[in-house]
Protein backbone atom coordinates (compact mmCIF):
# COMPACT_ATOMS: atom_id res chain seq x y z
CA UNK A 1 0.00 0.00 0.00
CA UNK A 2 1.43 3.63 -0.76
CA UNK A 3 1.16 6.17 1.78
CA UNK A 4 0.77 9.52 0.62
CA UNK A 5 1.43 12.75 1.85
CA UNK A 6 0.11 16.51 1.54
CA UNK A 7 2.65 19.39 1.45
CA UNK A 8 1.26 22.67 3.39
CA UNK A 9 2.44 25.46 0.77
CA UNK A 10 1.81 28.73 3.04
CA UNK A 11 3.38 31.34 0.69
CA UNK A 12 2.73 35.57 0.51
CA UNK A 13 3.26 35.72 -3.34
CA UNK A 14 1.62 33.82 -6.32
CA UNK A 15 5.49 33.09 -8.10
CA UNK A 16 6.32 31.82 -4.54
CA UNK A 17 3.67 29.50 -4.69
CA UNK A 18 3.77 28.24 -8.17
CA UNK A 19 7.90 27.77 -7.62
CA UNK A 20 6.91 25.60 -4.53
CA UNK A 21 3.98 23.88 -6.23
CA UNK A 22 6.37 22.60 -8.66
CA UNK A 23 8.77 21.36 -6.46
CA UNK A 24 5.99 19.76 -4.12
CA UNK A 25 3.88 18.12 -6.84
CA UNK A 26 7.24 16.44 -8.40
CA UNK A 27 8.12 14.43 -4.66
CA UNK A 28 4.50 14.66 -3.06
CA UNK A 29 0.87 13.41 -3.93
CA UNK A 30 -0.68 16.39 -3.41
CA UNK A 31 -0.22 19.89 -2.20
CA UNK A 32 -2.23 22.02 0.22
CA UNK A 33 -2.26 25.86 -1.18
CA UNK A 34 -2.93 27.98 2.38
CA UNK A 35 -4.51 31.02 0.11
CA UNK A 36 -4.92 32.90 3.27
CA UNK A 37 -1.23 33.72 3.50
CA UNK A 38 -2.24 36.27 0.27
CA UNK A 39 -3.00 39.29 -0.05
CA UNK A 40 -6.98 38.96 -1.38
CA UNK A 41 -6.67 40.70 -4.63
CA UNK A 42 -3.71 38.39 -5.49
CA UNK A 43 -5.95 35.06 -5.06
CA UNK A 44 -8.07 35.35 -8.77
CA UNK A 45 -4.35 35.85 -10.31
CA UNK A 46 -2.68 32.59 -8.22
CA UNK A 47 -5.89 30.40 -9.16
CA UNK A 48 -4.97 31.28 -13.00
CA UNK A 49 -1.57 30.42 -12.81
CA UNK A 50 -1.86 27.08 -11.05
CA UNK A 51 -4.98 25.86 -12.34
CA UNK A 52 -3.55 23.31 -14.36
CA UNK A 53 -2.43 21.74 -11.16
CA UNK A 54 -5.95 21.81 -8.93
CA UNK A 55 -6.66 18.05 -9.36
CA UNK A 56 -4.25 17.58 -7.09
CA UNK A 57 -4.52 20.13 -4.53
CA UNK A 58 -6.32 20.97 -1.22
CA UNK A 59 -7.00 24.69 -1.67
CA UNK A 60 -7.77 26.62 1.64
CA UNK A 61 -8.81 29.78 2.96
CA UNK A 62 -8.35 29.70 6.94
CA UNK A 63 -10.00 32.67 9.00
CA UNK A 64 -7.98 34.14 11.24
CA UNK A 65 -10.69 32.66 13.99
CA UNK A 66 -9.66 28.86 13.02
CA UNK A 67 -5.94 29.65 13.39
CA UNK A 68 -6.10 31.20 9.55
CA UNK A 69 -4.23 34.38 7.90
CA UNK A 70 -7.26 35.60 6.02
CA UNK A 71 -7.68 39.15 6.75
CA UNK A 72 -11.09 40.30 5.16
CA UNK A 73 -14.14 40.21 6.07
CA UNK A 74 -16.45 36.73 5.79
CA UNK A 75 -18.27 38.22 3.71
CA UNK A 76 -15.32 38.52 1.10
CA UNK A 77 -13.82 35.38 2.02
CA UNK A 78 -17.36 33.20 1.40
CA UNK A 79 -17.68 34.96 -1.74
CA UNK A 80 -13.53 34.08 -2.68
CA UNK A 81 -14.79 30.21 -1.23
CA UNK A 82 -17.06 30.01 -4.54
CA UNK A 83 -14.47 31.32 -6.74
CA UNK A 84 -11.97 28.70 -6.14
CA UNK A 85 -14.80 26.21 -5.90
CA UNK A 86 -15.29 27.36 -10.00
CA UNK A 87 -11.78 25.82 -10.67
CA UNK A 88 -12.64 22.62 -9.34
CA UNK A 89 -9.99 21.39 -7.39
CA UNK A 90 -8.91 18.08 -5.66
CA UNK A 91 -10.65 19.34 -2.47
CA UNK A 92 -11.98 22.21 -1.24
CA UNK A 93 -11.14 22.59 2.65
CA UNK A 94 -14.46 24.14 4.43
CA UNK A 95 -14.38 24.81 8.02
CA UNK A 96 -17.64 22.97 9.65
CA UNK A 97 -18.50 25.78 11.65
CA UNK A 98 -18.40 27.84 8.54
CA UNK A 99 -20.64 25.00 6.59
CA UNK A 100 -22.95 24.46 9.35
CA UNK A 101 -24.10 28.48 9.67
CA UNK A 102 -24.36 29.29 5.83
CA UNK A 103 -26.95 27.29 4.12
CA UNK A 104 -26.50 29.14 1.10
CA UNK A 105 -23.26 27.60 0.28
CA UNK A 106 -24.13 24.66 1.13
CA UNK A 107 -26.34 25.14 -1.98
CA UNK A 108 -23.77 26.48 -4.17
CA UNK A 109 -21.39 24.28 -3.61
CA UNK A 110 -23.72 21.53 -4.14
CA UNK A 111 -24.80 23.39 -7.75
CA UNK A 112 -20.80 23.01 -8.57
CA UNK A 113 -20.41 20.11 -7.50
CA UNK A 114 -17.13 20.50 -5.89
CA UNK A 115 -15.66 17.91 -4.10
CA UNK A 116 -15.73 18.91 0.10
CA UNK A 117 -13.18 18.57 2.82
CA UNK A 118 -14.75 19.59 6.07
CA UNK A 119 -12.49 20.57 8.76
CA UNK A 120 -12.71 21.28 12.46
CA UNK A 121 -9.80 22.20 14.39
CA UNK A 122 -9.33 22.46 18.21
CA UNK A 123 -6.17 24.63 19.42
CA UNK A 124 -6.42 23.80 23.09
CA UNK A 125 -7.26 20.02 23.45
CA UNK A 126 -8.19 16.80 22.27
CA UNK A 127 -11.84 15.99 23.27
CA UNK A 128 -13.25 12.77 25.10
CA UNK A 129 -14.01 10.18 22.55
CA UNK A 130 -17.76 10.74 22.89
CA UNK A 131 -17.71 14.43 21.57
CA UNK A 132 -15.11 13.37 18.38
CA UNK A 133 -17.67 10.95 17.36
CA UNK A 134 -20.59 12.98 17.46
CA UNK A 135 -18.45 15.94 16.25
CA UNK A 136 -17.24 13.70 13.04
CA UNK A 137 -21.27 12.46 12.23
CA UNK A 138 -22.04 15.37 12.29
CA UNK A 139 -19.48 16.97 9.96
CA UNK A 140 -20.22 13.55 7.91
CA UNK A 141 -23.46 15.06 6.80
CA UNK A 142 -21.94 17.72 4.71
CA UNK A 143 -19.25 15.80 2.90
CA UNK A 144 -17.28 12.22 2.69
CA UNK A 145 -14.32 14.10 3.44
CA UNK A 146 -14.01 14.80 6.98
CA UNK A 147 -10.61 16.37 8.43
CA UNK A 148 -10.55 16.63 12.88
CA UNK A 149 -7.57 18.06 14.15
CA UNK A 150 -7.08 18.48 17.94
CA UNK A 151 -4.25 19.41 19.90
CA UNK A 152 -2.17 16.89 21.88
CA UNK A 153 -0.76 17.16 25.24
CA UNK A 154 -0.14 13.25 26.42
CA UNK A 155 -0.10 9.96 24.42
CA UNK A 156 -3.12 9.64 25.63
CA UNK A 157 -4.69 12.66 23.77
CA UNK A 158 -2.88 11.20 20.78
CA UNK A 159 -3.99 7.61 21.14
CA UNK A 160 -7.87 9.34 21.54
CA UNK A 161 -7.57 10.85 18.18
CA UNK A 162 -6.36 7.86 16.69
CA UNK A 163 -9.08 5.74 17.70
CA UNK A 164 -11.70 7.93 15.75
CA UNK A 165 -10.49 5.67 12.67
CA UNK A 166 -11.68 2.45 14.46
CA UNK A 167 -15.02 4.36 14.95
CA UNK A 168 -14.84 5.34 11.18
CA UNK A 169 -16.53 2.95 8.33
CA UNK A 170 -17.89 5.20 5.94
CA UNK A 171 -16.15 8.55 5.19
CA UNK A 172 -12.42 9.18 4.29
CA UNK A 173 -11.10 10.79 7.47
CA UNK A 174 -8.40 12.60 8.37
CA UNK A 175 -7.61 12.82 11.99
CA UNK A 176 -4.69 13.66 14.12
CA UNK A 177 -3.08 15.75 16.65
CA UNK A 178 -0.87 18.65 16.51
CA UNK A 179 1.85 19.41 19.13
CA UNK A 180 5.00 17.76 19.59
CA UNK A 181 3.45 14.64 21.39
CA UNK A 182 0.86 14.69 18.61
CA UNK A 183 3.84 13.79 16.22
CA UNK A 184 3.60 10.45 15.69
CA UNK A 185 -0.24 10.46 15.02
CA UNK A 186 0.58 12.41 11.82
CA UNK A 187 2.14 8.87 10.88
CA UNK A 188 -0.22 6.55 12.35
CA UNK A 189 -3.08 8.23 11.34
CA UNK A 190 -1.88 6.47 7.71
CA UNK A 191 -1.98 2.97 9.00
CA UNK A 192 -5.24 3.40 9.82
CA UNK A 193 -6.82 5.03 7.12
CA UNK A 194 -6.42 8.45 6.45
CA UNK A 195 -6.06 9.19 2.39
CA UNK A 196 -2.94 11.50 3.68
CA UNK A 197 -0.82 13.23 6.23
CA UNK A 198 0.00 17.03 6.09
CA UNK A 199 3.90 17.38 5.74
CA UNK A 200 5.95 20.73 5.08
CA UNK A 201 8.91 21.36 2.34
CA UNK A 202 10.58 22.93 5.13
CA UNK A 203 9.78 24.72 7.88
CA UNK A 204 6.41 23.28 9.77
CA UNK A 205 3.21 25.07 9.03
CA UNK A 206 1.40 23.77 11.82
CA UNK A 207 2.80 22.74 14.97
CA UNK A 208 4.44 19.13 15.00
CA UNK A 209 4.22 18.87 11.69
CA UNK A 210 6.78 16.76 10.02
CA UNK A 211 9.16 17.39 7.01
CA UNK A 212 8.42 15.86 3.52
CA UNK A 213 11.58 14.55 3.62
CA UNK A 214 11.11 13.50 7.40
CA UNK A 215 7.93 11.45 6.48
CA UNK A 216 9.48 9.50 3.14
CA UNK A 217 12.01 8.45 5.30
CA UNK A 218 9.34 7.34 7.95
CA UNK A 219 7.09 5.67 5.95
CA UNK A 220 9.77 3.95 3.72
CA UNK A 221 10.77 1.93 6.59
CA UNK A 222 10.62 -2.14 6.27
CA UNK A 223 8.75 -3.36 9.04
CA UNK A 224 9.05 -7.16 9.70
Amino acid sequence: MKYKTCVSIAEDSPIKIKKNLKETLRRSDYAEVRFDFLKINEIPKTLEIIKKDLKKIVCTLRPKSEGGKFEGSEKERISILKLIAEYDPFLLDVEYNTIKKNKELVRYLKTTKTKILISWHDFKKTPKSPELKNKMMQMSKFSNSVKIVTTSKSVEDSTRILQMYSMNKKINLIAFAMGDSGRISRVLCLYLGSPYTYVSLGKPVAPGQFSLDEMKKIISLNVD
